[in-house]
């Protein structure tokens, strides 16, 4: 099987429209300097019928499932340190909320999703209709 790997932005994606039956963004959406583009984007590139997934940090993730979280990461206890501050600090600020992530799908091609939230996570899934 061969692959391509190809560089561009996620608001301006280098691929023909109704490329894809399936679109994953992972640990990524919270970064985009245009969430709205990307989303309009991944609709843009989505065959009629496809899905996608976005997965990412939740704004509003309980401390105690950030503590587990990372935890869970058997990480010796300095690393443990920095990366809990790294979450509190950095990462869960430039995550989005729920209320925040449904007013971008709103405004989006897509229109609606649905939204599931995993522990300190969430998934958006998104749904372009089989015209």
């Amino acid at each position: 099987m061969a692959i391509d790997f190809q560089q561009g932005s996620a608001s301006e994606m280098p691929f023909a429209d109704r490329s894809f039956d399936f679109v994953v963004c992972v640990a990524a959406f919270k970064n985009f300097s245009d969430p709205l583009g990307a989303l309009n984007e991944i609709y843009r590139v989505l065959a009629p019928g496809g899905t996608a997934s976005i997965q990412d940090l939740r704004k509003d993730a309980p401390p105690e499932a950030v503590e587990a979280e990372v935890d869970g990461m058997g990480l010796s206890r300095v690393n443990t340190a920095l990366t809990k501050l790294t979450f509190r600090f950095i990462l869960l600020r430039s995550a989005y909320s729920r209320a925040a992530l449904e007013q971008l799908v709103a405004a989006s091609r897509f229109g609606t999703g649905e939204i599931l939230e995993q522990n300190v996570g969430f998934e958006l899934r998104l749904t372009k209709p089989a015209h």
